[in-house]
């Protein structure tokens, strides 16, 4: 992760306490998204940003929340006497898609992304279906004319390198993953 992803500015002192923070989140279990240092009148305000496979709760937050307090209290050389105020929390659903374990957190969400070769790349919207060393399974709507019967999706196979950078798209009602499974086992490349 680079050392300050979201600051304004890249500091000695920042990289000190990502590698402070990012040691003590590593060591609970998660991953250090994103590390923001932010002055705020006479104090500052230090936003982390955790995640992990297996998603992350309230208690989560408060776990490592005393964890990461612990360390910045410990360590004055971090924060010096400079008065913090700490905030732990986990991504958005807008936060871009950008690693693999992004992709891999999402299976089953849809998403926009661009896919292709730079210069040429098309944005697709598609459910992630799979995910892998070699990139992501997309299930992409099949286009059809206006009005006329929807089709299957379409698995498409994107490469790491064609995948640009993606966006959950929330959704209300969406179906199970098991029509969708059905859908894509159904598609015989034919009309339905």
């Amino acid at each position: 992760m680079p050392a300050s992803r979201g600051t304004q500015r890249t500091d000695p002192a920042t990289s000190r306490l990502t590698g402070w923070i990012e040691s003590v989140v590593g060591a609970a279990g998660y991953d250090l998204e994103d590390l923001v240092v932010t002055p705020a009148g006479r104090r500052s305000v230090v936003r982390v940003v955790v995640d992990r496979d297996a998603g992350v709760t309230l208690d989560d937050i408060a776990e490592v929340s005393r964890a990461v307090s612990e360390v910045l209290d410990r360590n004055d050389d971090g924060m010096g006497r400079t008065p913090y105020v700490l905030e732990v929390t986990s991504p958005g659903v807008d936060r871009p898609l950008t690693e693999p374990r992004h992709w891999r957190r999402n299976t089953g969400r849809l998403v926009t992304v661009a896919v292709g070769p730079a210069g040429s790349a098309e944005t697709v919207t598609g459910r992630v279906i799979a995910v892998d060393g070699a990139g992501v399974t997309l299930a992409v709507e099949a286009k059809g004319k206006p009005g006329a019967k929807k089709r299957p999706p379409i698995a498409r196979q994107v490469p790491w390198i064609e995948l640009g950078s993606g966006r959950v798209q929330v959704e209300f009602g969406r179906g199970t993953d098991e029509s969708l499974a059905d859908d894509l086992a159904d598609d015989d490349g034919g009309e339905q």
